[in-house]
């Protein structure tokens, strides 16, 4: 993950560290890690269509879909909002199984329950590149 091209960040210290262990477990690819951050009841949006709704719905295709390529890194540009309801603007480093790469202008709103357990994400990019 790269985080030196950061120029705002809204979040308070404690909700950046934990924000950055979450997309430390997507630049892994840990499945089982990233889990432990969602609410059992999440909602997972790409784009206009809905990718699931459950933690375990959202943890299997995550899986399936995080297979589809070699590795991605996240390189934070904006968090925008509070320690409860954000938005990150990123640019996603993907290496496809051909070896690859590509770079993808990606943006989440994500929002955490009373818990601090992930409820909603919504994201919005274009993968077409990663893909073809």
């Amino acid at each position: 993950m790269k985080t030196e091209n950061l120029r705002i960040n809204q979040l308070s210290d404690q909700a950046y560290e934990n924000y950055l262990a979450y997309l430390k477990a997507m630049d892994n690819k840990d499945v089982e890690s990233y889990g432990t951050f969602l609410a059992n009841d999440v909602e997972m949006t790409f784009n206009n269509d809905p990718f699931g709704k459950g933690k375990e719905v959202i943890l299997s295709g995550l899986g399936k879909y995080w297979q589809s390529f070699a590795s991605i890194e996240h390189d934070l540009i904006n968090i925008y909002g509070s320690d409860r309801n954000y938005v990150l603007e990123a640019m996603n480093h993907y290496t496809r199984h051909d070896g690859k790469s590509v770079t993808v202008k990606a943006v989440a709103f994500t929002d955490l329950n009373e818990e601090g357990k992930v409820r909603s994400v919504r994201l919005y990019m274009d993968t077409t590149p990663v893909f073809a």
